[in-house]
C-alpha cells in the first residue's frame, strides 16, 4: 500500500488531507521558505486531528529559511524545540543540517538521532544540496546511524523527471530497506503514480498529493 504524506503549514486542510488518504503528516510554518518550525498550540492540535485519523505527525524542526549551515544556538534552539514537539506527542522530526561546504554536519545530526530516539527521524530536502558524488556516503551514513527515512526530490527544480526517476531507484537500491526512500517536489494527485512506480519507492510527500 502507498503511503501518502501531506505537507502543512497550518492545520486548516489536515482533516480534508486524511480523510483523502493522507497517512502522515509533515507539518510546519512558513512554506513560502520551505518551511519552519511551527508553534506549540498548532502542533498540539495536529497530534488531536491525527489520532482521530490513526495518522502519523512528523514536525518539521527548523528555525530560519535560508541555509542549512547553523550556529550552536540555533542548534540548541532545534533541539529545545524538538522536545516540546515530542512532548505533545508527535510520531518524530524532520530535519536537515549541512556544513558551510554542503556535506551532512554528522555531529549535529548525531544529536537530534539521539534526543530522537523512539521516534521518527527524517532526513529533508536539505540533503538535496549535497553534491552528487557525496549523497552515496552520506547515505551510506543514515542507514548505519539508524535514520528512519530520506525525503528527497532527487535533485534540483530544474532536474528533469526522468533523471529524477532514475535517480529514485539509485536511491533506493542504496538504501536496501534500511532506509524509507520519501519522494517529494512538485508531486500530485495527478502525476504520484509516477513515482509509487520506482522500485523501491512506496511513498510520496506534498501539498497536492491527496487532492
Amino acid at each position: 500500500m502507498p503511503l501518502y504524506e501531506f505537507c502543512a503549514e497550518n492545520i486548516t486542510l489536515l482533516e480534508k488531507a486524511f480523510q483523502a488518504g493522507a497517512r502522515r503528516v509533515e507539518l510546519c510554518d512558513n512554506l513560502a521558505v520551505g518551511g519552519t518550525t511551527p508553534s506549540y498550540a498548532v502542533i498540539k492540535e495536529a497530534v488531536r486531528i491525527a489520532k482521530d485519523y490513526q495518522a502519523e505527525v512528523i514536525v518539521m524542526i527548523r528555525p530560519r529559511g535560508g541555509d542549512f549551515v547553523y550556529s550552536q544556538q540555533e542548534l540548541d534552539i532545534m533541539l529545545e524545540d524538538w522536545r516540546v514537539a515530542r512532548d505533545l506527542g508527535v510520531d518524530g522530526l524532520a530535519v536537515g543540517v549541512l556544513s558551510s561546504d554542503n556535506q551532512l554536519d554528522k555531529a549535529a545530526m548525531l544529536a537530534f538521532i539521539e534526543a530522537s530516539q523512539g521516534f521518527e527521524l527524517t532526513m529533508h530536502m536539505a540533503f538535496d544540496q549535497i553534491p552528487l558524488e557525496d549523497q552515496a556516503s552520506t547515505i551510506e551514513w543514515m542507514k548505519k546511524e539508524g535514520v528512519t527515512r530520506l525525503l528527497t526530490r532527487a535533485g534540483s527544480p530544474d532536474t528533469n523527471l526522468d533523471q529524477r526517476l532514475e535517480r529514485y531507484e539509485e536511491y533506493a537500491q542504496l538504501a536496501d530497506g534500511q532506509l524509507e526512500i520519501l519522494a517529494g517536489g512538485g508531486i500530485s494527485l495527478e502525476n504520484r503514480q509516477l513515482f509509487l512506480d520506482v522500485s523501491g519507492v512506496d511513498q510520496v510527500h506534498g501539498t497536492r498529493v491527496v487532492f
